[in-house]
């Protein structure tokens, strides 16, 4: 391995131990170094080799911090994995790793904090409408959406 390569391999090690990434996001850092494709493709697999580039591994990562700090629906968080080229497999696991008793707290938690901020909203219909498009928006199932507001 030449001397820049080995370089970019370092670079890229430190890059993927700052911080969970996906494959997507390590190819992109890579190119931005000026390499080749078989270059890219190389450090690629070494970096998965090592340990240092795991996509489920990123996937479960990604999902858990969403849901915490942002609570964000699985739906929302299906998406932004799907948008950062993340398996379909790897979405499932990340997704089936969110406790289910904590994402239907933090749903009704949520749910119940727009309630109580549209408290001055006297058309009940306007008020559904509002809370349903929030919620939608968040990422959280219809289903799971529309059967809360039938118990309003």
């Amino acid at each position: 391995m030449n001397e820049s390569l080995e370089n970019a391999l370092q670079k890229a090690k430190h890059y993927c131990a700052f911080q969970e990434r996906c494959h997507r996001e390590v190819r992109e850092k890579l190119f931005s170094m000026n390499l080749k494709k078989y270059e890219v493709e190389t450090l690629l697999t070494q970096l998965i080799e090592e340990g240092y580039l795991n996509e489920e591994r990123f996937a479960v990562a990604f999902a858990g911090g969403k849901f915490r700090i942002k609570q964000w629906g699985k739906i929302k968080i299906s998406f932004e994995l799907k948008q950062r080229q993340v398996s379909d497999y790897c979405i499932r696991n990340a997704l089936n790793a969110i406790n289910n008793d904590d994402y239907n707290k933090t749903f009704i938690t949520l749910a119940n904090k727009k309630l109580q901020s549209l408290a001055t909203e006297k058309n009940i219909f306007i008020k559904k409408r509002k809370l349903q498009d929030f919620l939608l928006q968040k990422g959280y199932e219809h289903r799971l959406v529309s059967g809360w507001l039938k118990t309003l």
